[in-house]
């Protein structure tokens, strides 16, 4: 990770294009069209489970998926709309309104942006994996949740946001089950399920789509509700660009929400394109992607769409039907608008039960029961933070689970860092080996009065206070020379750079001498930036323990005497 240096933006669709083929263009062409038609029953049913219409669903697919393929890092990526955010956004449309949406997936695109721009394309790597398999159930759980009144055909309005409330009015309106659309609803699901064993190339969603819209459509009798029923007709008109108010009020209120959408975006656009990368032997730009995220993100506001990151089984579909190149997630944008124009009419005809069990099956997908289950074989820790995360998603919001589960895992690495943190104190004779990997031992004699404190791993305000801890009640005899051992630690923080200076403050008002040895280049950076290196003298900061216990020895001779501390 790298926060300096020239902007890392370099997509990889000008480099495809450079030795590009009319081979490849066939596999890509192929591809796309295939992903295209895949991503118009998940586009449509992903908006309007966000709480937005069809056509937003569709025009975020278009413009994200199209900004995602030109301006992104991975070969292979697909972009638009996805389960991971209908949470998210179903909250914000409720409390902030489409505007506050828009503001929010604009900051969130800058965000992003800023993340690619400073190298942080690595971000992923601290994102804790049960934070993720948390947040990523609770949102199936949630999705799910959303999916039951048009499912089961019960006809409420105003079903509440908050799951426990929403679970009480279903159980108490379970007698009102329309069992026209619960069949419906289960043919859908029966066709999604049984399609992949049919082949595993075929749409499953679409295919059950286009079967049951027309029966539904053909059979007399079967009164269900589509999404005619409920949008009225979808407009084809391409919608204009648009502005929308930004002040610093609703930024203070959005940015929480805008934080939320940029890491989650981030997490699973990088998790799309590690697990794309691992299947075709390609290497993904990180900072790229993240860069070409952000445009995308920054872009769809202005034309009415929703959140959009990369998506990950999409992605898949694009590489197991040959496609190899950005140029296959363009056409995939291609074919969208091309349904967007001229078969929008055939949508109004869809049943909401059909959509409700493509959700359904995406829910179930998301879960990863079996992840869960493994993950429930590690330590307490990492349970601790699953079952946090998961809860927090489900009864609060995603905001609120994410910020309290980087929180909690935060607490618990460091408590796990402190722990396994060692602090030794070594008096009279000091094995130089100790602790490394050569068989050469070389004994040092430390003269009496010498004390020798070697601390292994970083020297950050956790470890400071403890080391502050065993000095302060460290009993005995009071020595001539202490010597700090830092061949062990990588890092020194502000808080540690204060207790030695403390400490060393307190040892020079007792006449007691402080030698640092083994220090590291960047650890000695540190010290001389904070001005140790004045208070103590640079030549008591010793690169080698050798050169420390000759000074020390010279300053405590082996017949010179120490005083005794007073309890």
């Amino acid at each position: 990770m790298n926060l300096s240096g020239s902007i890392d933006f370099k997509p990889k669709l000008i480099s495809a294009l450079k030795d590009y083929s009319s081979e490849k263009f066939k596999n890509d062409l192929v591809a796309g069209i295939v992903v295209g038609i895949v991503a118009l029953p998940l586009a449509i049913a992903f908006g309007i489970a966000s709480g937005v219409s069809p056509t937003v669903g569709l025009i975020t697919a278009i413009i994200g998926g199209f900004i995602v393929s030109a301006a992104g890092g991975c070969s292979v990526q697909i972009g638009g709309p996805t389960g991971a955010f209908i949470v998210i956004v179903y909250n914000i449309i409720a409390n902030f309104g489409l505007e506050g949406l828009a503001v929010a997936t604009l900051m969130a695109g800058l965000i992003l942006v800023a993340l690619g721009f400073f190298h942080l394309g690595t971000v992923i790597k601290f994102i804790p994996y049960p934070i993720v398999v948390g947040f990523t159930a609770g949102i199936a759980l949630t999705i799910f949740s959303t999916q039951i009144n048009d499912f089961f055909g019960l006809g409420l309005k105003n079903v509440p946001s908050e799951f426990i409330p929403k679970w009480g009015m279903y159980i108490s309106n379970f007698g009102n089950v329309d069992w026209i659309t619960l069949g419906v609803g289960l043919l859908a699901l029966a066709i999604i399920i049984l399609t992949p064993k049919v082949s595993r190339r075929l749409p499953g969603a679409l295919i059950a789509i286009i079967l049951v819209t027309a029966v539904v459509s053909l059979v007399p009798g079967l009164n269900v509700e589509t999404i005619g029923d409920r949008f009225g007709s979808l407009s084809t008109d391409i919608p204009e660009p648009h502005g929308f108010e930004l002040n610093m009020a609703t930024i203070n209120r959005l940015l929480p929400s805008a934080f939320t959408i940029a890491i989650l975006g981030a997490i699973e656009s990088l998790l799309s394109a590690t697990v794309a990368d691992g299947v075709t032997g390609t290497r993904t730009n990180s900072n790229t992607e993240l860069i070409g995220q952000g445009l995308a993100n920054i872009i769809v506001p202005f034309f009415g769409g929703i959140p959009v990151t990369g998506a990950i089984a999409r992605t898949m579909t694009n590489i197991t039907n040959g496609g190899r190149t950005p140029v296959a997630g363009v056409v995939h944008a291609i074919v969208l608008f091309l349904i967007f124009l001229f078969l929008m009419p055939l949508i109004n005809l869809i049943p909401m039960a059909c959509l409700a069990a493509v959700l359904i099956v995406v829910s179930y997908n998301m879960s990863g029961w079996r992840t869960i289950r493994a993950i429930f074989h590690n330590p307490k820790s990492d349970i601790s933070v699953l079952a946090l995360t998961f809860l927090l998603t489900v009864i609060f919001d995603l905001t609120i689970a994410i910020e309290m589960g980087l929180l909690l895992a935060v607490i618990l690495f460091l408590r796990r860092v402190m722990e396994n943190t060692e602090i030794k104190v070594y008096s009279e004779q000091l094995d130089i080996a100790e602790g490394s990997e050569t068989t050469i031992h070389e004994v040092l004699n430390v003269n009496p009065g010498v004390e020798v404190y070697e601390i292994d791993g970083p020297f950050f305000f956790g470890v400071a206070t403890k080391f502050d801890e065993l000095m302060r009640n460290t009993l005995g005899r009071k020595p001539t020379v202490r010597i700090i051992r830092m061949r062990k630690v990588p890092f020194i923080d502000s808080t540690g750079l204060h207790n030695l200076e403390v400490l060393i403050k307190s040892s020079q008002e007792e006449g007691i001498h402080v030698v640092l040895s083994g220090v590291k280049d960047n650890v000695r950076a540190s010290l001389m930036n904070a001005g140790i290196g004045r208070l103590l003298g640079e030549d008591h900061i010793c690169d080698h323990i050798t050169k420390a216990v000759a000074m020390a020895n010279k300053l405590a001779p082996a017949d010179g005497q120490f005083e005794t501390c007073r309890g």
